[in-house]
């Protein structure tokens, strides 16, 4: 007698709010554009049928791997599990005039909601501006750019709660957020983020003092910038610096900038003054990772198809055959570089997925 999994068709079934596919390619699904495949993939439209979802048979005991845009992970394998995709959409806005909640599905793209706000005179996100990705993924790794992080315009989290099977509201304490971190990824797998609400307000003091924001806002002859101005900036900072997606293949910043302890940032500032060091609030500081891969002499190296970006140092990539395996054998090489050179272990920012892997 045929198992429920094999009973199911190989083509595409719209199953009303979500869809259902068997041996699915994710070579368009990650950034990295891996060719890897899931033993299904369930894009979900309409999230109150999540729980219907995960109660389908051929679910049941499997593997789930939620995925947005792919834009943060790696994989090293096939996914021997369920691909749970997210497209659902809505954004709802409360607002007394001076700042607004905004409810927004966890499907919407990241940058395509930057833009609304500016376009709708909020501010808060503009440094955050062209962060590839989806809002559901935004809260999970706390994303941060340009001297900002996610995390200070979260009011709460919905998600899908799967050990107690319900739908719950996680307020920011409860999130736990950190640098690159949160509660969800110290409790993989149980929540699905269905919606983020943001609190943003029309007025705010603006973060130009990270990483030539300043120098770029001179450049454009702005002296009284406004948010959508700064957005501008960290779009033609990121643009000159950061290998386009669709261009080339790579998920961003690859490796986390190291938090150490105060005596190493010194010891290591003393040795080489060039390494940029952020002090942290709780004593610690921030050392760059890029400038530690650069002067590991891994800018730019390449072994096969598998690269380090030239244009920056952080970005690992795909020039265009690279396996998921190949990739992660050179992030490793990097990580070992660096921590035989400075003392200094890198962690990877995207989640690694596959048989190296979750």
């Amino acid at each position: 007698m045929p198992s429920e999994r094999t009973c199911l068709p190989a083509e595409r079934v719209d199953m009303g709010g979500y869809t259902l596919t068997e041996n699915a390619a994710l070579a368009t699904r990650n950034t990295l554009r891996v060719d890897a495949r899931a033993k299904l993939l369930a894009e979900i439209r309409d999230a109150s049928k999540l729980p219907e979802l995960l109660d389908f048979p051929a679910l049941r005991g499997d593997r789930l791997l939620v995925l947005g845009e792919g834009s943060n992970l790696l994989f090293t394998g096939d996914f021997d599990g369920t691909v749970l995709a997210m497209a659902t959409r809505g954004v709802q806005v409360e607002s007394d005039g001076a700042s607004a909640r905004i409810a927004v599905a966890a499907g919407e793209r990241w940058d395509d909601f930057v833009r609304w706000t500016l376009g709708q005179g909020y501010a808060g996100l503009e440094n955050l501006i062209l962060i590839p990705g989806t809002v559901g993924a935004a809260p999970i790794q706390n994303i941060g750019a340009y001297g900002c992080e996610v995390a200070e315009f979260v009011e709460s989290v919905e998600a899908w709660d799967t050990r107690e099977r319900r739908v719950v509201t996680l307020d920011h304490a409860t999130c736990a957020f950190g640098y690159r971190d949160s509660l969800f990824k110290h409790e993989p797998g149980r929540y699905i983020v269905t919606a983020v609400r943001f609190v943003l307000p029309r007025s705010r003091p603006l973060r130009t003092d990270y990483a030539g924001i300043a120098e770029e806002l001179a450049r454009m002859g702005v002296d009284k910038p406004a948010p959508f101005h700064v957005a501008e900036a960290v779009v033609h900072l990121r643009t000159r610096k950061l290998p386009d997606p669709a261009v080339i293949g790579n998920a961003g910043s690859f490796f986390k900038n190291p938090i150490v302890e105060a005596a190493l940032a010194d010891a290591l500032k003393r040795e080489h003054p060039g390494l940029a060091v952020w002090p942290q609030p709780d004593g610690r500081c921030k050392v760059s990772a890029a400038w530690m891969i650069e002067a590991a002499g891994l800018k730019g190296v390449r072994e096969g198809d598998a690269g380090m970006s030239n244009r920056h140092a952080l970005v690992l990539v795909n020039h265009g055959q690279a396996t998921g395996p190949q990739l992660w054998a050179l992030a490793q090489r990097v990580i070992a570089d660096v921590e035989a050179k400075f003392g200094v272990r890198l962690e990877p920012e995207p989640v690694i997925v596959g048989t190296q892997g979750a």
